[in-house]
């Protein structure tokens, strides 16, 4: 080829282009056989080398090497498709000198996959204009559909045992053959011979923009993808990806217009490669940080976490535009930081995420909290109860246009390994709300809906919103009374916050005062805070942390619990183990945010105090005043016990016969046990009644149900 050749490769659409196909192949062939990696070795040739023994039927090129040959650099802009079938040609013949009989084997199924794509769009930017142009463009896969077979090469024969063969060499169509190939054969009945024909598989994804990259009040917008070979199943729904492929197009069906000669297509795209996104690389390594953070941006955050008062700064910079609330601020960046899930030899795990519930008075500034939350994690999700269904939290099944059954998930699993926030809770319908038990415990969301039986991941953090059911919080009644939340979702809950709206003179003063500063021209003066993108950056570079715990936290945890186990009245238990496995997250991802190595004392001890003020706040047992985790699990120890004490009074009163019980004479034994005053009596006879534990036999008369 001639020097000139080789320096001024043709501009694209250049009539006449020297490169013919053979000089393309040739020169693909010299990369494949001359490129050195870093260490000097060959490494093409040996990836053709390995093709063997481990069965591949591929080779991964990275894209930064071609970048040297400016030849295949320029025609692969403009014919992606001749260069990928220059590479697949060449790799053969270099495998035939190698493993002829493994090559002769596979040869119609080698490929070249392209790494490192530099041209990348976003789904916004993929339009008429790329239409059989290579591009790469990253996104959330959204839905899968099954893995099918699709016809590479159909052989077809006469009743003669004449043979026809059809080679698709891309598109998804076929057109039957109408008549034998033999020339003196007039037979038109042709049938397919599956065994000597050839098939490969073919997958569907749909791909959609990434919540962070979709501009504010735009529906987002997907794009399918036909992923084919040993490409298939590698991503699943959830999965966050960078797609390189070529743009296709495909026909579109519109109503009344005859089959075929509709002038609509859509936009497909053929998959080449898919590289997970943060870790370039394998299904392994996958990570998910919104951002890469830079060696600038990494000094910043290690002089941040070296500072004194970084803690108190964190918590100042988590939504400063709302005033107080300190203590659920806290608690809501530990559930960003999250603590390490820890896999038991056994295979069985433990969860790391950390789950909080707000509920509260209306106007306290809940929404907004969960809103910045969404906004600053590294990967959050928000959404309001009032429209999720248990599928769209979950998972679905959907049906496609082709009539395959696909999967669809769900917010929880789309935030996996990050949070979702979820606002109105109490307005969610029951059976939609019990999708979560699983979620919140096990991690996981497992489905079984038309034939589809799947378990999927769904390692997540739940921020949760409630009002309570009369309005405002009644302080007169327990947490279980003012919330219309079933109560094994509250137990899995680790910390669960009253937001009171109290008046007092001076904070009511403070407060109107900022919100009135945030409407000034100037806004609040914030200079010593940390901002909002940085935030991101600090929290996702502290995830990487795992601190273990020290003798000392151990020991106060372990101190703690115990003593909250022996509670002074008469036999009450409080806390149960998902107290104290609560605990040890949340003093796990005070150390993870302080980006320390082992959890000490004051990590525990903070930890112990942000249970404390959850206890103080919904754990309080209003009848007897006393802290009671009954209170959160139904019904609190005193309630139990004076129920118990009433039905044995009753019981005793009715005898072996059954007699119907006066109501003076009731209310006296009751009163003479010490534990109902005369107005207690009566009222929790009448509250029986509701209940339906006890019935009125005869007028002032009572009897056991």
């Amino acid at each position: 080829m001639s020097q000139a050749a080789a320096e001024a490769p043709p501009g694209p659409g250049e009539a006449g282009s020297p490169m013919t196909d053979s000089a393309v192949s040739e020169v693909v062939r010299t990369f494949l056989v001359g490129q050195k990696g870093g260490d000097g070795r060959y490494k093409y040739v040996e990836q053709i080398d390995r093709m063997m023994p481990k069965a591949a039927k591929y080779i991964a090129v990275d894209y930064n090497d071609l970048v040297s040959f400016p030849e295949i650099d320029a025609r692969f802009g403009e014919d992606p498709d001749g260069v990928l079938d220059a590479f697949s040609s060449a790799i053969r013949e270099v495998l035939q000198e190698r493993f002829p009989r493994y090559s002769a084997k596979i040869r119609d199924e080698i490929r070249a996959r392209i790494v490192n794509y530099p041209v990348e769009r976003g789904l916004r930017q993929i339009n008429a204009e790329i239409i059989n142009r290579a591009t790469s463009v990253s996104g959330m896969v959204v839905r899968a559909s099954e893995v099918k077979p699709l016809a590479r090469e159909l052989v077809y024969v006469c009743p003669q045992g004449h043979r026809t063969v059809l080679v698709l060499s891309r598109g998804m169509s076929i057109r039957p053959p109408t008549k034998c190939s033999d020339p003196k054969c007039a037979m038109r009945e042709l049938e397919v011979v599956p065994d000597v024909s050839r098939f490969i598989d073919f997958q569907i994804l749909r791909l959609q923009e990434l919540p962070e990259n979709l501009p504010p009040g735009q529906l987002p917008h997907y794009i399918d993808v036909a992923i084919k070979q040993d490409l298939v199943d590698g991503a699943r729904p959830g999965d966050r990806i960078i797609l390189t492929g070529i743009v296709r197009i495909e026909q579109e069906q519109i109503a009344g217009v005859a089959k075929g000669s509709s002038a609509l297509y859509r936009l497909r795209i053929d998959g080449n490669n898919v590289e997970f996104l943060g870790g370039r690389g394998s299904k392994s390594s996958r990570r998910t940080e919104r951002e890469e953070i830079s060696p600038e941006e990494e000094k910043t955050i290690k002089s941040l976490a070296g500072d004194e008062g970084i803690y108190q700064k964190l918590i100042d910079s988590f939504a400063p535009h709302i005033r107080g609330q300190e203590v659920i601020k806290e608690a809501i960046l530990l559930l960003m930081v999250g603590s390490t899930q820890r896999i038991l030899q056994d295979g069985s795990k433990i969860r790391g995420d950390i789950n909080v519930f707000l509920v509260g008075d209306p106007g306290t500034a809940k929404s907004e909290m969960l809103k910045f939350c969404a906004r600053v994690a590294p990967r959050g999700l928000y959404t309001s109860g009032r429209g999720s269904t248990a599928a769209g939290l979950t998972a679905a099944v959907v049906r496609d246009k082709s009539g395959i059954m696909m999967l669809e998930a769900g917010a929880v699993v789309l935030g996996d390994q990050g949070l979702v926030c979820i606002d109105e809770f109490d307005k969610m319908k029951p059976e939609d709300r019990s999708a979560l038990h699983e979620v919140m415990e096990q991690q996981s969301a497992s489905i079984a809906k038309g034939g589809i039986v799947a378990t999927l991941n769904a390692r997540t953090s739940i921020l949760a919103a409630a009002n309570p059911m009369y309005g405002k919080y009644d302080p007169f009644k327990n947490i279980t009374e003012n919330v219309n939340l079933p109560v094994p979702l509250l137990t899995r809950f680790d910390l669960i916050f009253v937001v009171r709206d109290i008046p007092s003179k001076e904070k009511d003063r403070k407060i109107a005062k900022h919100i009135i500063d945030l409407h000034a021209p100037v806004g609040a003066e914030s200079r010593s805070l940390i901002d909002a993108d940085m935030l991101t950056k600090y929290l996702a570079y502290a995830k990487r942390f795992n601190p273990g715990l020290t003798p000392e936290a151990e020991e106060k945890i372990i101190d703690y619990y115990m003593k909250m186990r022996n509670v002074d009245s008469e036999e009450m238990i409080t806390v149960t183990p998902r107290q104290l496995e609560g605990l040890i997250r949340l003093a796990t991802a005070r150390a993870r945010l302080l980006m320390k190595d082992t959890v000490e004392g004051e990590d525990a001890q903070r930890a112990i105090d942000l249970m404390q003020s959850m206890l103080q706040d919904a754990g309080v047992d209003v009848n007897t005043g006393k802290v009671d985790l009954g209170v959160l699990q139904g019904k609190p120890r005193s309630e139990v016990s004076r129920m118990q004490l009433f039905m044995d009074v009753l019981k005793s009163l009715e005898g072996e016969n059954r007699a119907a019980v006066e109501e003076r004479e009731f209310v006296k034994e009751l009163e003479r046990s010490g534990k109902f005053s005369e107005e207690d009596a009566r009222n929790f006879i009448r509250r029986m009644l509701r209940e339906a534990s006890i019935y009125e036999s005869k007028p002032g008369h009572y009897n056991r149900v």
